[in-house]
């Protein structure tokens, strides 16, 4: 079983700052690309930013120069550094990860719990 679990969401001031981490465990053989996603009030899904086992990234045009993603494979860690923070960044946060796991060695999509970043005054 494999299980991603956020943290570091929570309430911030506009223009404030906050870094989201995501820890995946369980039976992981390897993990290929990662992601953070959002979901904000009424609205679907979205991507928020994504990065490859080899660190190349790609982000959302509403967030570029705001956010950076980056992932420590060793810690099996994504993390989510978001400054300049809006009021329209107000969402829970999700990451993603596709996973190999050991039992199975198949590629299987998995989404942590979700975390709540709130920017208001």
């Amino acid at each position: 079983q494999v299980q991603l679990v956020e943290s570091g969401g929570g309430l911030v001031q506009p223009g404030g700052s906050l870094r989201l981490s995501c820890a995946a465990s369980g039976s992981i053989f390897s993990i290929n690309a990662m992601g953070w996603y959002r979901q904000a009030p009424g609205k679907e899904r979205e991507l928020v930013a994504g990065i490859t086992k080899s660190g190349s990234t790609n982000y959302a045009d509403s967030v570029k120069g705001r956010f950076t993603i980056s992932r420590d494979n060793v810690k099996n860690t994504v993390y989510l550094q978001m400054n300049s923070l809006k009021p329209e960044d107000t969402a829970v946060y999700y990451c993603n990860a596709a996973i190999v796991v050991v039992t199975t060695n198949r590629v299987g999509i998995y989404w942590g719990q979700g975390t709540q970043v709130t920017v208001s005054s």
